[in-house]
C-alpha cells in the first residue's frame, strides 16, 4: 500500500534521491550497473512503478537542489494520487462503463496516431503553391460569397510633427504623388512620425482609426471618401492623407483583400482531395493484398 508521507520527511528523503539523479556515477567500465540504476524504481502504487528514468528528464539544470527536491516530491505525490484514483475507478466503475471508456481511449489513440501520420503525409505530398490564375478563377466563380462585412479603403498618409516647416510642400507632393513626388517624400521620410505610401493595399477602417486618431467611427463618413484629401491635427501632430478608394459593407471584396482567405480555402480543399485519394488507394491496395476483407453476414 502506497502511503504519502509528510512533506518534510519526503523532501529530505528525495533530496538524497536527487543527488543520485543529478550526478554522473561510473561504477564499471561496461556500464551495466549504471543501466540497472536507471531502471531502479523510486515509487510504487500496487503493481505500477515509477522509475528514475521517468523523473530524471524533468529535472532541469537551472533548478537548485532544493527546487529539484521539492519538484520531485510534488511530481511523485501527484503520480501516486493519479494511480490510486485510477485503481479505485477501475474497481468502482461498472464493466459496461469501463468498456465504454476503454473504447473511447482506443478511439482517441487511433485518431491521434492517424491524424499525425496524415498531417505528415500531406505536408510532404501536397503542393502548397496557389497560382494567380487559380485565385482569379475561384474568385470570379464565387464573387457573391465574398461580400464585405466591414468597410475598407486604400489610403496614403503621413503624420508630421507639430511645427513641421515644409508641410505645404509635403501636402502638394502627397496629393499629386507622381514618381518624383514619391522620391522626394521618401527622401525626407525620416522626419515624419508615420508614413504609408502603399495606397494599393486595402485596409480596414479600424486600422485607419488606429493610425490616424483624429478620424473615428463618428466622423469617418466626412473624411473617408473616394479621392478625398484631408488635413487633421491632434496633440501629437498633423495628419495629411489621400483616400484613393473605399468599399462599403456588402460590396464585393477586392481579390487582393481576400487573397489570403482564398488561398487557405484552396489549400484545405487540396488537402482533403489528397486525403480522400490516399484513403481510397490504401483500401484498394489492402483488398488486393488480402489484408482487408468484409465478411458477408450469415442470415
Amino acid at each position: 500500500m502506497f502511503i504519502i508521507k509528510s512533506k518534510l520527511i519526503v523532501l529530505k528523503a528525495y533530496s538524497i534521491l536527487l543527488i543520485g539523479l543529478l550526478s554522473v556515477v561510473v561504477v564499471s567500465c561496461d556500464g551495466l550497473f549504471k543501466k540497472e540504476e536507471q531502471k531502479n524504481p523510486i515509487a510504487r502504487v500496487g503493481d505500477v512503478y515509477l522509475f528514475q528514468k521517468d523523473l530524471a528528464p524533468l529535472i532541469t539544470e537551472n533548478m537548485t537542489k532544493g527546487d529539484s527536491a521539492s519538484f520531485a516530491v510534488n511530481y511523485i505525490n501527484n503520480w501516486a494520487s493519479k494511480q490510486l484514483l485510477l485503481s479505485k475507478a477501475k474497481i468502482n466503475l461498472s464493466e459496461d462503463k469501463l468498456a465504454e471508456y476503454n473504447a473511447l481511449v482506443d478511439d482517441y489513440r487511433t485518431d491521434l496516431y492517424t491524424r499525425v501520420y496524415k498531417e505528415a503525409l500531406v505536408s510532404q505530398a501536397t503542393d502548397t503553391v496557389i497560382t494567380d490564375a487559380q485565385l482569379e478563377a475561384f474568385y470570379e466563380k464565387g464573387k457573391e460569397n465574398f461580400k464585405l462585412k466591414e468597410r475598407i479603403a486604400r489610403v496614403r498618409f503621413v503624420s508630421l510633427p507639430k511645427g513641421f516647416m515644409d508641410k505645404d510642400e509635403v501636402s502638394k507632393r502627397l496629393k499629386r504623388f507622381k514618381n518624383e513626388d514619391v522620391r522626394y517624400l521618401d527622401s525626407i521620410g525620416v522626419q515624419f512620425n508615420k508614413l504609408n505610401f502603399n495606397d494599393s493595399i486595402w485596409v480596414r477602417y479600424t486600422r485607419i482609426f488606429e493610425e490616424i486618431p483624429p478620424i473615428n467611427i463618428d466622423n469617418a463618413d466626412k473624411y473617408l471618401k473616394n479621392s478625398q484629401f484631408f488635413e487633421l491635427e491632434d496633440s501629437i501632430g498633423v495628419y495629411l492623407g489621400k483616400i484613393e478608394e473605399i468599399k462599403d459593407v456588402n460590396e464585393i471584396a477586392p481579390l487582393s483583400f481576400i487573397k489570403p482567405t482564398i488561398e487557405q480555402v484552396l489549400l484545405s480543399r487540396r488537402k482533403m482531395d489528397y486525403l480522400r485519394k490516399l484513403e481510397t488507394e490504401l483500401l484498394d491496395e489492402a483488398i488486393k493484398d488480402k489484408e482487408f476483407e468484409v465478411f458477408e453476414s450469415n442470415k
